[in-house]
């Protein structure tokens, strides 16, 4: 009997919030088992709706502030200040998002996470001993080079002048003067909630990896990675703390390089889940369910490492619970997501991507009812475990019922 349902989804990129996509998983469940006790669990892993979630989560409150936007106007951003008083959480994509970059301006050479180092100075005006900083949805690839100008830091280039903002910049960087940084930065511990397979430099380089999502043409993709790289040289020269490995270290490459930016100013990088997912009680909730729905936009290859079905089902079968995973695409890797019993897409036939992603909430809506009714059908059907032998006369061979 599935009598209780814990629905544990990620948002759907530009489209869904986890909220909303939490809902609308909801609305499918009722539709098939309609007494069923739900347990609404929308999981944030940094990205957008991180500050909002966390600030629900602990009594706390959003802080809503101007801050210079990823392609340079100003937008109106928010941190959130935790029940504790002590703590600020910082959305990076509330200021630097893929989702504020206008699809016509979607360079990642050009867009800046100045906001996010004006998002910390404004966190560190109300006097928080601890600033959390959620990495993801990034439209950004300049390494938090713009998070540090905006806390005091200048970037020259072999002139002595300074640099514009934008990762494309930052193969002109020939120094970084520090003297400026804000020194109540000292005081506070600084951590980062990012996801630790995310790295700066290389093959598997942060550039390369997510520069064509953000808009970067392949000539682009290595204009990015060569700045990052001479990025890397000069903060560790330059800024970082002592035996910090900026260019391979683990989350470096979160939110397009910021993780490895803020972590030369001594942050320290985190797997985002291990940060994050405490304050909602997530183990205790699965432990007690039924069954587990969870969800996100693509479900393929790169599932496993980081995402939040991936996280989900690898807690939940701690506790032996069956998975149910929703997608808008299954991509090649889907059906080898380690704890996912099922996986679903929501589409159901083919469409335009603007069409799916406005009626995102009710493809996911009928998703779920779908995927229920068949679960349900399951757990109606007899189960043979063994081949069983009709009765036979004379030279009639026997058959196997199945």
């Amino acid at each position: 009997m599935l009598t209780r349902v814990v629905v544990a989804p990620s948002g759907f990129k530009e489209s869904l919030s986890a909220e909303a996509a939490a809902d609308a998983i909801a609305a499918g469940v009722r539709r098939v088992l309609p007494d069923a006790e739900l347990d609404l669990v929308p999981l944030v892993d940094g990205g957008e709706g991180t500050a909002v979630a966390l600030a629900a989560a602990t009594g706390g409150r959003l802080v809503t502030v101007p801050a210079t936007g990823p392609v340079g106007e100003t937008v109106g951003a928010h941190f959130a200040l935790l029940g504790s008083g002590d703590t600020a959480v910082v959305e990076m994509a509330a200021v630097a998002g893929l989702s504020l970059v206008p699809l016509d301006l979607r360079d990642p050479g050009a867009t800046t996470t100045y906001g996010v180092g004006e998002l910390i100075r404004s966190a560190l005006d109300r006097g928080v001993r601890r600033i959390l900083v959620g990495c993801g949805d990034s439209g950004t690839s300049d390494g938090g080079a713009g998070a540090l100008q905006a806390l005091g830091a200048r970037l020259l280039d072999e002139r002595g002048e300074e640099l514009p903002v934008g990762g494309r910049e930052l193969t002109r960087l020939h120094r970084i003067d520090p003297r400026g940084l804000d020194t109540r930065l000292a005081d506070v511990e600084l951590l980062v909630a990012c996801n630790p397979y995310n790295v700066l430099c290389g093959e598997r380089g942060v550039a390369r990896v997510f520069g064509p999502q953000k808009g970067a043409t392949p000539e682009q993709v290595e204009q990015l990675s060569a700045g990052l790289e001479n990025w890397a040289f000069v903060l560790t020269r330059d800024v970082a703390v002592p035996d910090t490995n900026l260019r391979h270290g683990p989350g470096t490459g979160a939110s397009g390089g910021l993780g490895a930016g803020l972590a030369a100013l001594g942050a320290r990088l985190l797997p985002r889940f291990d940060v994050l997912l405490d304050h909602l009680d997530l183990d205790a909730r699965l432990a007690r369910a039924d069954l587990v729905v969870t969800a996100e936009g693509a479900l393929d290859h790169q599932t496993p490492r980081g995402k939040v079905p991936a996280e989900v089902a690898r807690r939940a079968k701690l506790y032996g619970r069956p998975v149910l995973a929703l997608a808008g695409t299954l991509g090649e890797g889907a059906h080898e997501v380690p704890g996912v019993d099922a996986c679903h897409g929501i589409l159901p036939a083919p469409m335009e991507l603007a069409e799916a992603l406005l009626r995102a909430s009710e493809l996911l809506t009928d998703a779920t009812e779908r995927a229920l009714r068949m679960i349900v059908l399951g757990t109606r059907l007899p189960l043979v475990s063994e081949p069983v032998q009709a009765e036979v006369s004379g030279t009639q061979r026997p058959s196997s019922v199945r």
